[in-house]
């Protein structure tokens, strides 16, 4: 079976989710949508390319969306707009709201018989799944997580939401103490502002109060309040030769006991490299866009997450096969 895909949006993401698709034989792009001009968006591949205001037209073409917005204001509208239309898979990482979005999504998609999966990537994702394991394996023990040092698109979009802001970059860096008292198995309590620093590359406007961009960004509650935020305002040309890269990466860490009298101390470490976040990002989208339009087949409708999903719904393998090669 060849699953039908649409993207809606077409930034870094969705020009991401393209690529995967092609690499995934079982997929097949079927349309982009877009809130820009339809005339004024090149893309790769030899689909159309419409307007959002008319993706209801596509209700019977497409088995599953891909939704490429930010998490700021995007996703929270469309993705349980579009659940009442399509099976539907989101990137949603304002970890703080996934609770509220899962509500939203929830209700949207049984009342219309489709399938949503939202806070897909690798975190939320592929990192919420390693905590899970570790938690469940290790229930002696503490979490941590570290993120970086990389660019988070998410953090990224909301500085450029910032009235005056023309572009920028946020960096998550690990605080390289920290990371080393975890690894060593000291346990050590973290607060959120001993784990991490968040560095923004900001290009103001013309005329834009600086002073007024940089409170807005360190005061931004779920994103920067809670963090040591430093803020450079650099021209265009230093933005663009510096910054135009997309890596990032990080760690879930697990540090447990187990033992008549905890005697033995564990480490499950996970991590991932990434030359390309919403590369990365948008390759788990489309392995759990297989998953979900299976999974609606099978008659499951509602809202889950990648806690729901079991991993062999992600490949395109038999059972068979699976077992086989990869157990």
């Amino acid at each position: 079976m060849t699953i039908r895909i649409g993207i809606f949006g077409y930034g870094n993401l969705g020009r991401g989710v393209e690529n995967a698709i092609k690499q995934n034989p079982d997929t097949q792009l079927v349309a982009v949508f877009t809130r820009r001009d339809p005339q004024s968006l090149t893309i790769k591949s030899d689909v159309p390319v419409v307007s959002a205001d008319k993706v209801a037209d596509w209700q019977d073409k497409i088995d599953v969306m891909i939704l490429c917005g930010g998490s700021a204001t995007d996703l929270p509208k469309q993705t349980p707009e579009l659940a009442k239309l399509f099976n539907v898979i989101d990137s949603f990482d304002t970890h703080a709201k996934i609770p509220e979005h899962f509500e939203a999504v929830d209700s949207a998609a049984k009342a219309s018989g489709k399938l949503g999966l939202i806070s897909i990537g690798w975190d939320p994702g592929l990192f919420s799944l390693n905590r899970l394991y570790a938690n469940a394996i290790l229930p002696n023990g503490k979490d941590y997580t570290f993120w970086g040092k990389g660019v988070s698109q998410g953090h990224s979009d909301a500085v450029r939401r910032i009235e005056g802001v023309k572009n920028a970059k946020q960096y998550t860096i690990p605080v390289p103490e920290a990371l080393e008292k975890v690894r060593a198995g000291l346990d050590p309590e973290l607060t959120t502002r001993q784990k991490h620093l968040r560095e923004c590359f900001v290009v103001a406007k013309e005329g834009a109060d600086k002073a007024e961009i940089e409170t807005a960004i360190k005061t931004m509650p779920n994103y920067f309040a809670d963090y040591d935020t430093i803020v450079h305002f650099i021209d265009e040309e230093t933005f663009n030769r510096d910054h135009s890269g997309i890596a990032h990466g990080g760690f879930v860490i697990r540090s447990g006991k187990t033992g008549a009298n905890l005697e033995n101390k564990h480490i499950i470490e996970y991590s991932l490299k990434l030359d390309s976040n919403p590369e990365f990002t948008a390759s788990a989208l489309v392995a759990y866009a297989r998953a979900a339009v299976r999974l609606n087949k099978e008659g499951k409708v509602g809202c889950m997450t990648a806690f729901d999903v079991a991993p062999a719904y992600l490949s395109p393998k038999s059972g068979a096969e699976l077992r086989k090669e990869l157990l």
